[in-house]
């Protein structure tokens, strides 16, 4: 998983390095955005690595404030913008959500992760559902996929260090899932996943209300 990206970004430097006078602009500006995306997805590689030795140690501190979670969402959505390559993701997000008192950095990650396992376990053209509500007490942030689902005896087991279901499609070293459990759960939240009917497989991050600050009232559940 360090390799591929290495490989790819050394691949595309040296050929705009030693390529010939004939190597056009454009040419030149696909390799580099191939660099790009290569290095972004080898900085989330190293930042799940480092993030995982904080949750096992438990040094993970939290740097909270009020944000929108409609803001996180549309944040993480832009980091993995190359890896949707125009694959539907349909949202829906309640009106009137009250702001949520959490790291901003870590609760991206948390969803960058959870985007990236849907792409992973997912055909390509395959929808991906995010959704965000208030429900008994508590604010709950969906994110569905419409794969093969998980297996139920390993609906424990993908939240654990380098698991992954086996999946042709599967990559990774089997780190995001576990990370996410950890960063939730140090917000005094919970991150749980489950099976459709329907097909494909939601993760749901429950975070109580108690847990939120905000300068509006909590909502009540419709």
């Amino acid at each position: 998983d360090l390799r591929t990206p290495l490989a790819t970004i050394a691949g595309a430097a040296s050929s705009i390095v030693e390529g010939s006078s004939s190597i056009t602009v454009e040419s030149c500006k696909s390799m580099a955005r191939e660099i790009y995306a290569e290095s972004a997805r080898l900085t989330r590689l190293v930042k799940n690595l480092l993030d995982m030795t904080r949750v096992q140690s438990g040094t993970l501190s939290l740097n909270k404030e009020l944000i929108p979670i409609d803001d996180l969402i549309g944040s993480a959505l832009s980091a993995v913008e190359n890896q949707l390559a125009g694959r539907p993701v349909k949202i829906d997000i309640s009106p009137d959500l009250p702001m949520v008192s959490v790291d901003p950095v870590l609760i991206q990650q948390v969803f960058v992760n959870l985007l990236e396992n849907a792409i992973k376990y997912t055909p390509a053209q395959s929808e991906i559902e995010i959704t965000a509500c208030v429900s008994n007490n508590n604010m709950e942030i969906d994110f569905a996929d419409n794969g093969p689902g998980i297996g139920k005896a390993n609906m424990e087991l993908i939240f654990r260090e380098f698991y992954q279901e086996r999946s042709e499609m599967s990559s990774g070293v089997g780190l995001g899932l576990a990370i996410c459990r950890g960063i939730c759960e140090a917000h005094g939240a919970k991150l749980i996943a489950e099976n459709r009917n329907t097909g494909g497989a939601p993760f749901r991050l429950i975070l109580p209300l108690e847990k939120i600050e905000s300068g509006l009232a909590p909502l009540e559940a419709s």
